[in-house]
């Protein structure tokens, strides 16, 4: 599996893969079991992803396996609603004793992997190219988990050991802010 920022010819394959995971598309049995993603991916937002360099995949020799938005905050030029109120809750929310809004910080997510592929570590992988890709840019990666979706929280959380920031409210939705520290590159050893 290679893990890398995606190019505009991605565009296609990575709305498709959103699209197939959204809330909207799937069951409720189907997003209590595997999770879900809201807002909008088209191939026209996933292109503007790939040219500013905010989103990784993970590419199966040509076909993609999984997505994972990398996002620094100030450059999301108009933020969907649950991105603006986490940005809206930065100076609540305490990352080791500070502020978040007096931390250097990535946005994390969404993360899709294609349903052939779950259980074989795609999550991890991306995870893992999430903090390697924010090394020297961040201190921490920052993601929002609606509460509802359980599965994206015991994946993150439990398996990957984010922290839990505290919550947020949109509407009738309400968010968990977890994060990461981002770990610094490592030089290679002679």
């Amino acid at each position: 599996m290679d893990y890398r920022h995606a190019v505009a010819a991605d565009a296609r394959a990575v709305a498709d893969l959103f699209a197939a995971n959204h809330h909207d598309a799937l069951t409720p049995r189907e997003r209590a079991e595997q999770g879900f993603v809201q807002g909008g991916l088209d191939v026209d937002a996933v292109r503007s992803m790939a040219e500013d360099g905010s989103l990784l995949v993970a590419d199966d020799d040509g076909r993609v396996a999984g997505l994972l938005g990398l996002a620094a905050p100030e450059k999301i030029s108009s933020p969907p609603p649950p991105v603006r109120a986490l940005l809206d809750a930065r100076d609540s929310l305490r990352w080791r004793g500070r502020p978040l809004s007096s931390v250097p910080f990535l946005l994390y997510g969404p993360v899709v992997v294609a349903t052939g592929y779950r259980g074989r570590g795609v999550a991890r992988g991306l995870f893992d190219a999430a903090l390697r890709a924010a090394s020297g840019r961040a201190e921490v990666l920052v993601a929002f988990i609606e509460l509802t979706n359980q599965a994206s929280w015991r994946v993150h959380v439990d398996g990957f050991g984010m922290t839990p920031l505290g919550e947020f409210t949109l509407g009738d939705r309400a968010y968990g802010v977890v994060a990461s520290p981002v770990r610094p590159a490592t030089p290679p050893t002679a």
